[in-house]
């Protein structure tokens, strides 16, 4: 290698891995053969495999062309775009399973199938109903949605009209009929869409998998197009979307997937993390590389959501492999505030509660555009939307209206691309960030916020965001970025709706917030009924529910805080608690409701274990929840330990003229048996124990087990 190619490369390694952390520059470097990336929340996965695509391109490993990188939402497809075209490789494919099977569809039917392309189907709601009233069932706009839910799952579950009876029959009563009835829905849905000439999405990856599998010219076309893959979130994919990546491959290695199984929280839709966690089995050869340090959260957050995974008992859907071992994150951020907990005697006041703790934030100087509150249904929203307007708080709902679809972000947009033609042939036009500020003050942007709230400051928000963009993006492109390329790059967010930051608090569902972070979270309605969520009833879905919250968790960079309220309305009966989840990371005491958060509350003795943690079936006695193991599982106990324990108990008992279970039953004793506690609060975490008998026969319990164990 001469040195003027020495120095090249030297210079590319330096431009492309040169920020890369040890197991990041691991990725980035390993362009060829299976690569199986397992990485954590907070850990950079995505800045590793656009820099390994970069690495490739500019290595001239990949042609851009013929690389496609995968992931499972517009938005997401967008950012990577974006880092893609800041490290320089704009023309490599990033987009999501869905369009990129309906680009090839779009090609390919003419000579696959023939005629035109039907319609694509926005909305099944319209058809399910027609469907519906062709069965004369009667159906309401809740029990349509769940049907289309249940449509969507079976149809990503390569499941027809005619197998889905077979294959269904743990999944309830979908919008509230019997598994037959849904299956004549399934089968009548598939007719209105034939006699409508009209596809779904589902419809999309189907008939593209059904094309590859059929036609081998188009297959092969396919495949010389296509030689390097990369997919994201991998622990996402669908039975169906892990077929249409099979045919992709047509057998070859050339894959590299990233995800994390510990943030699988879209199962109701299908999604498995198996293909992600067999990876390995299936390419023997592959490496496995896992990225473990979390840039995003302080030590704090890190260690709270590393205990709510380690909390977790066995007996997953994939009990014997990486389910039960969770990636432990390692924090690289310095240290921060200590997460809080909040108990509040109702909804209404943990919402209040909320708005005051962001409204110190905010007085602090933590923008209000990187705060958020996040709730497990998005019936939970109204409460907050009324305890922010109520402190002057402005806020945005994730999920509500689109930010493209506003009227002045589209006005502003028509007055940006108007200007491009008479700022080309201006000789030395104003820096981009002014021009922008200058076309859009005409729609209402001020430097300053305006001072009231409501659809003024609305539409101020929605314009300073694109003056924000505007900085933005000239410092990362560069100052030859243009007004032409500013708009350009609005009009491909705002068809992958990647929109830009607005100010204003944001709520969110915890299914909506994933991929997304902020320096200040607070989780609320962290109540059991609500999370887990009350229809969580098998140990996977509780398993998952707890995924969920991990994925909420580790949504803060700096600021935490969790709560729950102990009854729905003011006055109402106080019969909530806290999650299951919290016991072991809230502490023993927490803010008085009763108070309005002032003064301590009384103790809460932690909520028992709902599932066995030897072989994860749920447990069914207040016996079995007390000792966290079903009666049919084996003890974990030693036989000296336990008969150490009854020996004191009884010896204790005869001295106090009382029964034996009267000092502690023999659940608490098993319980204490295989838990071995060494300290007074591992024994007063322990079911049974409360604070008198701690206080009462505490230190010998604890002699017992020590002299016990010499024996």
């Amino acid at each position: 290698m001469t040195t003027e190619n020495f120095d090249s490369v030297q210079s590319l390694e330096e431009r492309i891995l040169g920020g890369l952390d040890a197991e990041q520059r691991e990725v980035a470097s390993t362009l060829n053969g299976p690569l199986c990336v397992l990485a954590g929340a907070g850990t950079g996965k995505t800045r590793a495999i656009t820099h390994r695509i970069a690495y490739g391109v500019h290595s001239g490993v990949y042609s851009p062309q013929r690389l496609l990188a995968v992931t499972f939402t517009a938005r997401a497809a967008a950012e990577m775009r974006s880092r893609l075209r800041d490290l320089g490789v704009g023309n490599v494919q990033a987009r999501t399973f869905h369009a990129a099977a309906l680009r090839q569809l779009q090609f390919f039917w003419p000579q696959a199938v023939g005629g035109t392309l039907p319609n694509l189907l926005d909305h099944k709601a319209q058809m399910i109903a027609e469907a519906s009233r062709r069965l004369r069932l009667s159906t309401d706009r809740a029990s349509i949605r769940d049907l289309a839910s249940e449509i969507e799952w079976a149809k990503v579950s390569m499941l027809t009209p005619a197998n889905y009876l077979e294959n269904a029959q743990d999944r309830g009563t979908p919008g509230g009929f019997d598994l037959t009835a849904v299956a004549r829905v399934f089968q009548s849905y598939e007719d209105v869409k034939t006699d409508r000439n009209v596809i779904d999405f589902e419809d999309v990856l189907l008939i593209t998998v059904g094309i590859l599998q059929e036609d081998q010219k188009v297959a092969a076309t396919v495949r010389e197009q296509y030689r390097h893959f990369v997919v994201d979130e991998y622990q996402d994919v669908s039975p169906l979307q892990q077929r249409l990546l099979e045919l992709w491959l047509g057998g070859r290695d050339e894959l590299c997937v990233v995800g994390d199984a510990s943030q699988t929280i879209y199962s109701f839709t299908g999604a498995s993390p198996r293909h992600l966690l067999g990876f390995k089995a299936q390419y023997p050869d592959a490496s496995v590389v896992k990225l473990i340090r979390d840039y995003r959260s302080t030590p704090q957050v890190v260690k709270l959501a590393n205990d709510l995974l380690a909390a977790r008992r066995s007996g997953g859907p994939v009990a014997d492999s990486a389910w039960a071992t969770p990636l432990q994150l390692v924090a690289q951020r310095p240290s921060g505030p200590v997460p809080q907990f909040t108990e509040c005697s109702d909804d209404e006041a943990e919402a209040a509660t909320a708005a005051a703790k962001i409204r110190e934030l905010l007085d602090a100087g933590t923008p209000a555009s990187q705060i958020a509150i996040l709730f497990r249904t998005n019936g939970q929203s109204e409460a907050y939307e009324q305890a922010l307007a109520a402190a002057g708080i402005g806020y945005q709902l994730r999920g509500g209206e689109r930010f493209f679809a506003r009227k002045e972000v589209r006005d502003a947009i028509l007055q940006l691309r108007a200007a491009t033609r008479a700022v080309a042939e201006t000789a030395t036009p104003e820096p981009l960030g002014q021009l922008v500020r200058d076309i859009v003050a005409s729609l209402g942007y001020t430097e300053a916020p305006p001072h009231n709230g409501g659809a003024l400051r609305e539409r101020w928000e929605s314009l300073a965001a694109l003056v924000a963009l505007a900085d933005e993006l000239v410092q990362v492109r560069g100052g030859n970025f243009g007004l032409a390329d500013f708009v350009n790059e609005l009009q491909e967010r705002s068809l992958a709706q990647h929109a830009p930051t607005v100010q204003g608090v944001t709520l969110a569902s915890l299914h909506a917030a994933k991929g997304l972070e902020w320096d200040a979270v607070f989780l609320v309605g962290l109540s059991e009924g609500l999370m887990p969520i009350s229809f969580a009833d098998t140990p996977e879905a509780v398993d998952e529910e707890r995924r969920l919250l991990y994925v909420g968790i580790t949504r803060a960079r700096e600021h935490l805080a969790l709560s729950w309220s102990t009854a729905r309305t003011p006055g109402g009966r106080a019969n909530r608690k806290p999650s299951r989840f919290l016991d072991g990371l809230r502490p023993n005491s927490v803010a008085s409701s009763s108070t309005r958060g002032k003064g301590p509350a009384p103790r809460r003795k932690a909520a028992t274990p709902a599932t066995c943690r030897v072989c994860g079936s749920m447990l069914a006695s207040g016996a079995e929840r007390k000792v966290g193991r079903c009666n049919d599982c084996p003890p974990s106990y030693e036989e000296q330990t336990f008969d150490a324990l009854r020996q004191w108990r009884k010896e204790i008992a005869l001295a106090a003229e009382v029964p034996a279970f009267v000092v502690f039953t023999d659940a608490t004793l098993t319980a204490i048996a295989e838990a071995k506690p060494s300290t007074l609060e591992e024994l007063a975490a322990l079911a049974g124990v409360g604070p008198a008998k701690l206080e009462r026969y505490g230190e010998d319990v604890l002699r017992v087990l020590v002299e016990s164990s010499i024996l």
